[in-house]
């Protein structure tokens, strides 16, 4: 006879951490030089915000506002096509593009090419407090082997 589950008791294996890096995984941008990564990443940006019924016009007038200069909706389709190679976006648009679509998960792109993460700074501490502990540990293992030397000294 078959158990049934009770719908008001929690899985305890279906929980799974906060997600503390902020960026897109390497599907999104895939293989390929690095021109056409970005064109993936502004294109997939464009997606969401489209998603969250925010229009490319609404994001290049939210990016014009921004950034004090005009961004049309042409800018942003030359931005997001690979095929538009003479057509790269500006870091000061790419900030923009981060301000106007409120897509925190682009500003994790160019430092996870270095191998680096960015987070979001209410876990800046919490890595501080981390880092600080792991050198205590290392601090009290010396001072371990230095009593343990000097006490076999005796």
């Amino acid at each position: 006879m078959a158990r049934h589950r009770d719908p008001l008791t929690k899985d305890l294996f279906a929980w799974q951490p906060p997600q503390i890096g902020v960026g897109y995984s390497g599907e999104v941008t895939g293989r390929g030089p690095l021109d056409n990564k970005i064109a993936r990443l502004v294109s997939h940006a464009l997606r969401d915000a489209r998603e969250d019924g925010v229009s490319r016009a609404e994001v290049a007038r939210r990016m014009s506002a921004y950034l004090g200069r005009s961004i049309s909706e042409a800018m942003l389709n030359k931005w997001s096509s690979e095929g538009s190679e003479d057509h790269r976006i500006p870091l000061e648009a790419f900030i923009g593009l981060v301000q106007a679509t409120g897509n925190k998960q682009l500003l994790g792109f160019a430092p996870g090419e270095f191998g680096l993460t960015v987070i979001e700074s209410q876990y800046a501490e919490l890595v501080r407090l981390h880092l600080l502990r792991e050198k205590r540990q290392e601090i009290e293992a010396q001072e371990q082997a230095i009593m343990a030397r000097l006490k076999a000294g005796r």
